[in-house]
């Protein structure tokens, strides 16, 4: 998607769109929309990309998120600030830490950098 501000809710959208088709259930559907509201914004706001990608993957009882974008990848990854929990801006990461298993960030396949959370998935009966 273009790495703009308004391709934000488009990709909640379609996050809650495919969680919905799979069942998901609603706890996880906002969770997982929240993270994926947090880390594609991060990766608009701190990347000079044209383009993010965001996917989900299912691994049994988890959904692993995954958010590229285009930036330089030498660059260092997202990380937690001290005392950014006061801040207006600078929450998103202790969000994705208190939702997920576990997170974190890898070079991605063509450049940039990928940033991952995997969060418990549980489906409605």
């Amino acid at each position: 998607m273009p790495a703009r501000r308004t391709s934000v809710a488009e990709a909640r959208r379609r996050v809650r769109a495919l969680l919905h088709e799979w069942g998901a259930d609603q706890q996880v559907r906002d969770d997982v929309e929240l993270v994926v509201s947090e880390l594609f914004t991060n990766a608009v706001r701190h990347s000079d990309s044209e383009r993010v990608g965001c996917e989900l993957t299912l691994f049994g009882t988890y959904v692993r998120i995954t958010v590229t974008d285009e930036g330089a990848s030498g660059a260092a990854g997202p990380h937690v600030q001290p005392r950014s929990v006061d801040k207006e801006c600078g929450r998103g990461l202790f969000l994705v830490g208190a939702l997920s298993e576990s997170w974190g960030t890898r070079p991605g396949d063509a450049g940039g950098q990928a940033v991952w959370a995997e969060l418990p998935y549980t489906a409605t009966h």
